[in-house]
């Protein structure tokens, strides 16, 4: 059977990497998100890690325009790396470098980089010491875990010592999500963002049909700013929130105002949020 991979996008074009143009020539600061892991693809396994990357990145004014679910295999992490690597400013993955057989996220790494999968020697040394504090062995199978691709730089893993890495635009951590949150936390005081993204939430008691050609007539004025509809059912019946999202806040402002405006004029109540679904 066939291994399975959702949303993977290749580009085999030799374009200069965007974070090279692109950080000079715009304000805004792409990146993608590549969760790696049979595990995720077969269910198994809930992804905790996207919304949490995507939530912090954006937050220092990095944009997350795409996210792909790909398995451990070997040509399918290679592919999928140095194709977006091409395409977006930063890339982030997340699984696949512990210290088991099918752990084999670092090594594809090092091969789409053209470099040497190799011990690192302060990795080794920081593992030695974890395993040696918690008086286990620091067997063949934990010392995985050091070997980074050639020219790499550590990412500090505070929770158990196992490195991720950078190597050029491409930052690979950890798939255990709070093991993740805790490199991320180091990672995001070195990336470069561009103009943060903020956003609005205006929630009502209505169907989201009630207004949405008023909503696609205001997104049409505002092309600069993205609105969306989100209905809900809760125990007051259908409701809506309505999100818009963007850099300019002055427009931000004027839909605040538009929409407010309109649920007013049509007595929809607004409420503080969603209600929980039941």
């Amino acid at each position: 059977m066939a291994r399975r991979m959702v949303s993977i996008i290749l580009n085999d074009k030799q374009a200069p990497p965007p974070y090279i143009r692109s950080m000079s020539e715009t304000s805004t600061i792409t990146a993608c998100v590549l969760l790696i892991g049979d595990e995720i693809l077969s269910g198994r396994t809930q992804d905790k890690n996207l919304a949490h990357i995507a939530t912090a990145l954006a937050d220092v004014g990095v944009e997350v325009r795409e996210a792909h679910i790909i398995p451990d295999t070997r040509q399918v992490i290679i592919d999928s790396v140095n194709g977006l690597r091409q395409r977006f400013d930063y890339v982030f993955t997340t699984g696949g470098i512990g210290p088991t057989h099918d752990d084999i996220t670092a090594a594809c790494i090092a091969e789409a980089f053209g470099v040497p999968l190799e011990i690192h020697p302060l990795a080794h040394q920081s593992l030695q010491e974890h395993y040696d504090r918690l008086g286990a062995s620091f067997n063949e199978a934990r010392q995985r875990m050091a070997r980074i691709p050639h020219g790499a730089t550590l990412i500090d893993n505070p929770i158990s010592s196992a490195p991720g890495f950078a190597i050029g635009n491409v930052y690979v951590m950890a798939g255990i999500p709070r093991i993740m949150q805790a490199m991320l936390e180091n990672v995001l005081p070195s990336l470069r963002g561009g103009e943060k993204i903020a956003s609005i939430t205006i929630t009502a008691a209505i169907p989201e049909g009630t207004i949405a050609a008023a909503m696609t007539q205001l997104q049409e004025a505002h092309p600069e700013i993205s609105i969306g509809l989100y209905p809900f059912y809760g125990p007051k019946g259908a409701g809506v929130s309505v999100v818009a999202r963007g850099r300019d806040m002055a427009a931000l402002a004027m839909i605040e105002t538009a929409v407010r405006g309109h649920l007013a004029q049509i007595g929809a109540e607004l409420i503080d949020r969603p209600p929980p679904l039941e």
